[in-house]
């Protein structure tokens, strides 16, 4: 498979409200709702792209927990390292902060995890493989 690099954004969807705990981060209250979460893949869009999708994963990055107990999943790619994934998340709209440092902790960003009460629009490129829509039962 081809290497390439880029951004991407998972829009993730909560049916109910959840505490989590998010590794170093500690527990969290993430409200029923959206997500957005903004990231980058140098050493390969699709690798990187398929794992946050893939069920029974070990658990590295904050967006980790957060999947695990997640009702929808869908992923939404740009194949290129411009803009910044930082810049790509500063561009969304009508998100909200809740969870300071999440999926942040190598750059000077708030957070790259957005919340919206609303079903967020993605301008970016649907992923072919990004439906994970099944019911979670009790993850």
């Amino acid at each position: 498979m081809k290497v390439i690099p880029g951004l991407y954004q998972l829009r993730i969807r909560l049916k109910r409200p959840r505490t989590i705990c998010v590794g170093a981060l500690g527990k969290h209250s993430f409200p029923a709702g959206w997500y957005v979460y903004t990231g980058s893949a140098r050493n390969g869009l699709a690798q990187r792209v398929g794992r946050h999708l893939r069920d029974g994963k070990r658990k590295h990055w904050h967006i980790d927990y957060l999947l695990a107990v997640a009702d929808e999943v869908e992923a939404f790619v740009l194949p290129s390292e411009k803009p910044s994934e930082c810049e790509l998340h500063a561009r969304l709209q009508g998100g909200e902060i809740l969870i300071p440092g999440f999926g942040a902790s190598d750059c000077r960003c708030e957070s790259h995890l957005a919340y919206c009460e609303r079903r967020p629009r993605i301008g970016l490129m649907p992923w072919r493989e990004s439906a994970r829509q099944q019911p979670r039962g009790s993850r």
